[in-house]
């Protein structure tokens, strides 16, 4: 990055991006990756019906059946997920095995699925050998991977309601002419989503994540049988995101990423191109360092012209590794781009934040809901930032801003900010706009400052996390859906404490003190660390630190 960094732009900036670096005033995700190896993706499997995983180096050939379909993808995302630094996400992938198991069964497989598949002596049913199918990926995908330092692969993916289905995927064509069909897959997502609700009582799976897209009208869902759904699976303990959005213009993915959509149409280079999108580099500012740094300035700076000069310097930073990228992918270093799983042009460079909650506390600013100093002060923050990305979008360079989850980077920020005595509230920079240990923030409040009002400006995404003490009734979900679409809420999901019992193995969905089996009161608990589930004793300290002050909400009556 130096190097290209003083060609581009000669020395002097160069320097300058060190010393932002060794100072903590800006964060490179993942630098100590290969400089130009792209951060993550949501990819279209189309090029995968054609070569399988031999266009990436594999040796995985176009899948014929279900079987081989599943054998092949698993071995597609292992081997895509080594080509970036952060996740993958396949929102087509129970779309895309929909198709084989119609090839096989039937179009309208989904409706005598108790039928008996084979005549061999295991004697499975159509829906058992769909299940299996299942448990042969995400078991597989769960596995660590040691190319990912024994970590497993960051797996996401989508689900659609009908209109976004039909938004995505109205004019797609499998190769040999066979349209996606609404009712087969409409069964296969549900049916998908039951069993990985029911999986989670027998092991405490953490990918796929999961994210479905619903599209409202302003008022309601426009197909009002999906979020009913969506409220039933909530109260039926399961734990997923919603995506909503009042037009097919975006996709959500990489637990919170949001992508505007250059191009929802099927082309027979990319298949559905509107999925194949993601994030280049993304790079994350400081917000609580800045604002101190303007604060105590001479001359004072404004926090707006503090965060143009910063923007301004960070966009040079980014066009520099986009430079870098492209070297690397004309030398034929990164062949996800030319096999067209996903295109560099339809990618992001993001400017992440983090230590936004934190920039305004050390304002003595009240964080509230109601409060239009908080509301003015996102505006000051995040406003220059939207604007610089929009003045430099040009085909083919495209930018976006996402308050980052900051799984690690928000323990880190808070304790170099402390190391040269900053004002830090806490040892974990929020990932949030409402501090997440306040007993006094409310549901509605956590859904109103990730809502419009607070987020206008923030276009590549934010993810609001609903801490409950317990799971709430389908009507409560219900409500809470209907509220999210009065506060601008786009994408959230409710967070209940997992309790593993470690002499028995009990999974049970509540945060209890002694196991119902066996009685035991040696336990783990599984949360969000921030974006996806994981146990608690497996979280770094400063983690576990700040999940034990973690507020969950209790007796949520006015929500009945």
């Amino acid at each position: 990055m130096y190097g290209k960094l003083k060609e581009l732009y000669g020395t002097d900036l160069a320097e300058e991006y060190l010393r932002q670096l060794e100072e903590h005033e800006i964060y490179r995700h993942d630098e100590t990756a290969v400089v130009g190896k792209p951060y993550c993706a949501s990819v279209t499997l189309y090029p995968f019906l054609f070569h399988g995983n031999t266009s990436i180096g594999g040796t995985s050939e176009a899948p014929k059946n279900l079987a081989s379909f599943c054998g092949a993808f698993i071995n597609l995302v292992f081997a895509l997920a080594s080509q970036f630094c952060g996740a993958v996400s396949t929102p087509e992938w129970l779309s895309y095995m929909d198709y084989f198991i119609r090839k096989e069964y039937g179009d309208n497989y989904y409706l005598h699925v108790d039928d008996l598949a084979d005549l061999s002596s295991r004697q499975r049913t159509i829906d058992k050998v769909i299940t299996d199918a299942f448990e042969q990926v995400v078991y597989s995908l769960n596995q660590p991977a040691a190319a990912r330092g024994n970590q497993s692969v960051f797996w996401n993916i989508a689900y659609f309601d009908h209109p976004y289905f039909e938004g995505m995927f109205e004019t797609f064509v499998f190769p040999d002419g066979t349209p996606m069909c609404w009712a087969s897959v409409n069964w296969l997502q549900k049916r998908f989503m039951r069993w990985f609700n029911q999986e989670r009582t027998r092991k405490l799976l953490t990918f796929p994540v999961e994210t479905l897209n619903l599209l409202d009208d302003g008022h309601d869902y426009v197909d009002q049988e999906w979020a009913d759904f969506a409220a039933e699976m909530w109260a039926q303990q399961h734990s997923f995101f919603v995506y909503r959005s009042d037009s097919v213009d975006s996709l959500a993915s990489c637990c919170r990423l949001r992508n505007e959509l250059q191009d929802n149409t099927f082309s027979y280079t990319l298949g559905a191109g509107g999925v194949a999108t993601g994030s280049k580099c993304v790079m994350t500012i400081n917000v609580n360092r800045l604002v101190q740094n303007a604060i105590w300035d001479t001359p004072l700076k404004d926090i707006r012209d503090a965060m143009r000069e910063q923007v301004e310097k960070v966009h040079k930073y980014l066009l520099a590794f986009n430079d870098i990228l492209s070297e690397r992918r004309r030398s034929g270093l990164l062949p996800v781009y030319d096999a067209g799983f996903v295109s560099p042009e339809k990618q992001y460079l993001t400017i992440g934040i983090n230590g936004f909650l934190e920039g305004a506390e050390s304002l003595g600013i009240a964080i509230d809901a109601d409060n239009p100093k908080y509301a003015a002060y996102a505006d000051a923050v995040l406003q220059p930032i939207y604007e610089a990305n929009r003045l430099a979008r040009k085909p083919g360079l495209l930018w976006n801003t996402e308050m980052v989850p900051a799984e690690n980077l928000g323990v880190k920020n808070a304790a170099w900010d402390h190391q040269i005595n900053l004002f830090v509230p806490r040892d974990c920079y929020n990932s949030y706009f409402y501090p997440v240990e306040d007993p006094s923030v409310n549901v509605l409040d956590k859904l109103k400052m990730h809502g419009s009002l607070f987020t206008r400006y923030l276009d590549g995404g934010s993810a609001c996390h609903i801490n409950l003490d317990d799971h709430l009734t389908k009507q409560q979900y219900r409500l809470l859906l209907q509220t999210a679409i009065r506060t601008g809420c786009n994408y959230f999901t409710f967070n209940i404490p997992n309790t593993l019992c470690k002499a028995c193995g009990t999974i049970s969905k509540h945060r209890i003190d002694r196991c119902p089996k066996c009685g035991s009161t040696d336990l783990d608990y599984a949360t969000r660390v921030i974006g996806y589930l994981k146990r608690v004793s497996r979280f770094a300290a400063e983690r576990q630190t700040e999940e034990h002050k973690r507020y969950y909400a209790k007796g949520l009556e006015e929500y009945r």
